[in-house]
């Protein structure tokens, strides 16, 4: 929260200026920049735009806690203070459509607006939450009539509308209590739940009654047709919890180890797994997935045809290549769908990653198992992959880490699953004995082409110098080009196979955090290490931490999403702490399959 440092000038003040400048010229707003004390607040013009059809002015409202009367109870935990901060997020942007929000004159003129949130509960710099004062932030498109100031339009905003908003959806008295209550009840158990999955050697939980299926592919709220079905565990996987707020909720464990979720087309098994992706946040009241939860280091994987790959190794499942490209420093720019898939386990691994969830739909098929005849017809010294179904038993035994994987097409994997989930209509079905004894019944003729152990993951050390935000005469330049991509200085970063991702401020604030990671890569720290300062920094001052001028909006990320962007960063260079020191950039590889 950045508290002004001046507050002497009031709201007469700024009526007076708004005087001056009526009629002029649209630059003369310029001059209302500043801090001012209305009568419950401190109302703080930090940026003015250009004209009316420049991004809209960035604005801030100060209103100190006793003034609101929000209760103790809502500030007395982190996870409530985050549901808070949501809530009123919410409530100014209901506000602002109950107020009208309708444009008073030329391009964007007379608009009000907050970053919204969707379905997930993320901290955001729209909102700030400190003991002694609330802060909203927000931005509004100043009313011009062509390039002239419209005076007594701008007054109706400022002094009317914006008072308005913040009275109705910040003060206490004003607020529908009972909703903010389920809100931060709603948050705080699922922190909770979330927090107790290891314990209970879990590693993601999904309640009964949970409603799964979303509204469409393009619409994130919970469906609501009459042939949804609730979800309802089988009873050999229900295990229950004791909630701080809801008191007991019973559901279905995932436990730790290799999980198959199958069952025929269409019948829910992505959709599990889609809800298990999206269980690392939280969700509000009425999403349907609130008690749906999964250990916050669980990662999708999927291939990634296209993408670059800087000095990885991915020899655990691809060694032995043509032209004896060495695979324990795998560089490409243009990686196969089975190399990037490597390359994202591995980089995940590296990243501290506890769980491995993979659609087979999402997959390369080579990268996941060679069958009996293919092993006949290619025989392995001809073949350089290592297929993970040879080497997630290892994965889980050597380094702990479980894998999810949604499976149509092979019953091979019966040989090493630990739990088999049918879905039936929506439905699931513990089906892991039955799946056993078919493995038993029905000997697998292939023949494992694992070479060794797992082994341990190689820390790769970035280099500051491979990361420039530059763009012309602008030393930096970054911007989030909707969810899944990132303009930095002069390139585009491709997060389209980042799934986990769910808000465009999560991009832009993680746009802002490859920037400041920069600065803490020395050539002796790992990317793991120079990730968690930046974890570390935001943990101890916000997200604010990320900004250079406080006119962005930032939401939460996790370290593998800044992680997984920085590996996906084009000009990224490494070098590995096993040894190989020279920095120098193996060739690329020809290995477009």
């Amino acid at each position: 929260m950045r508290f002004p440092k001046n507050n002497s000038r009031t709201q007469n003040d700024l009526e007076a200026k708004l005087r001056q400048i009526d009629g002029k010229g649209y630059k003369a707003y310029k001059d209302l920049a500043g801090v001012y004390r209305f009568s419950d607040y401190v109302f703080c013009i930090d940026r003015v735009q250009s004209d009316p059809f420049a991004p809209p002015s960035r604005v801030r409202v100060i209103v100190p806690t006793e003034e609101l009367g929000i209760p103790e109870m809502a500030l007395s935990t982190p996870s409530r203070r985050v549901a808070l901060r949501d809530y009123l997020i919410r409530s100014f942007q209901a506000s602002i459509r109950k107020t009208g929000n309708f444009r008073r004159g030329t391009g964007r003129s007379g608009l009000i607006t907050i970053d919204s949130p969707g379905q997930e509960i993320l901290a955001r710099t729209a909102m700030v939450v400190k003991d002694q004062a609330i802060e909203a932030r927000f931005a509004i498109g100043l009313p011009g009539m062509g390039r002239r100031i419209a005076g007594r339009l701008a007054h109706e905003m400022l002094f009317e509308d914006i008072p308005r908003i913040v009275k109705q959806s910040l003060f206490y008295r004003n607020l529908d209590t009972d909703a903010l209550s389920k809100h931060l009840e709603v948050c705080e158990d699922a922190d909770f739940l979330r927090d107790t999955l290891c314990e209970k050697g879990l590693v993601a939980f999904i309640a009964d009654g949970a409603i799964l299926p979303r509204s469409s592919g393009i619409d994130d709220r919970p469906m609501t047709e009459k042939s949804v079905v609730p979800f309802e565990s089988p009873p050999s996987l229900r295990v229950s919890f004791e909630l701080p707020n809801a008191g007991e909720v019973t559901g279905m464990g995932i436990k730790k180890g290799i999980t198959l979720i199958v069952g025929g087309g269409f019948h829910g098994k992505s959709t599990l797994l889609h809800a298990v992706e999206r269980g690392i946040y939280n969700h509000v009241p009425g999403d349907g997935r609130e008690y749906v939860v999964t250990s916050p280091k669980a990662v999708k994987i999927r291939a990634e045809e296209g993408r670059r790959v800087e000095k990885v190794d991915i020899s655990p499942f691809i060694s032995n290549l043509p032209f004896r490209g060495d695979t324990r420093y795998f560089c490409t720019d243009d990686a196969s769908g089975s190399t990037s898939q490597a390359a994202n386990i591995m980089e995940s691994l590296e990243m501290g990653a506890d769980v491995l969830m993979i659609d087979e739909d999402c997959s390369a098929t080579n990268f996941m198992i060679r069958d009996h005849r293919m092993q006949e017809l290619i025989s392995k010294d001809k073949e350089p992959i290592t297929p993970f179904i040879d080497r997630a038993g290892q994965i889980s035994t050597e380094l702990g880490v479980s894998t999810i994987l949604v499976l149509g097409g092979s019953g091979d994997y019966f040989d090493i699953a630990d739990t088999v989930i049918c879905m039936e209509e929506y439905r699931p079905r513990d089906c892991t004995k039955e799946a056993q004894s078919i493995a038993i019944k029905y000997r697998a003729e292939r023949v494992a082409e694992v070479d060794g152990r797992m082994g341990s993951v190689s820390p790769r050390v970035p280099l500051a110098g491979s990361i420039s935000a530059k763009k012309g005469k602008k030393e930096v330049k970054i911007s989030a080009k909707g969810i899944r991509s990132i303009a930095f200085g002069i390139f585009t970063i491709d997060l389209s196979a980042m799934d986990q991702l769910t808000d465009v401020s999560q991009t832009a604030a993680i746009g802002e955090a490859i920037y400041i990671a920069s600065r803490y890569m020395d050539g002796r720290r790992s990317l793991s290490e120079v990730i968690s300062i930046i974890d570390h920094d935001i943990a101890k001052g916000g997200l604010d931490v990320l900004g250079r001028d406080g006119s962005r909006d930032y939401a939460q990320f996790r370290p593998l999403d800044l992680a997984g962007a920085i590996n996906r960063l084009r000009t990224l260079e490494v070098i590995q702490q096993d040894g190989e020191r020279n920095g120098s950039r193996n060739p690329t590889l020809p290995l477009k399959e």
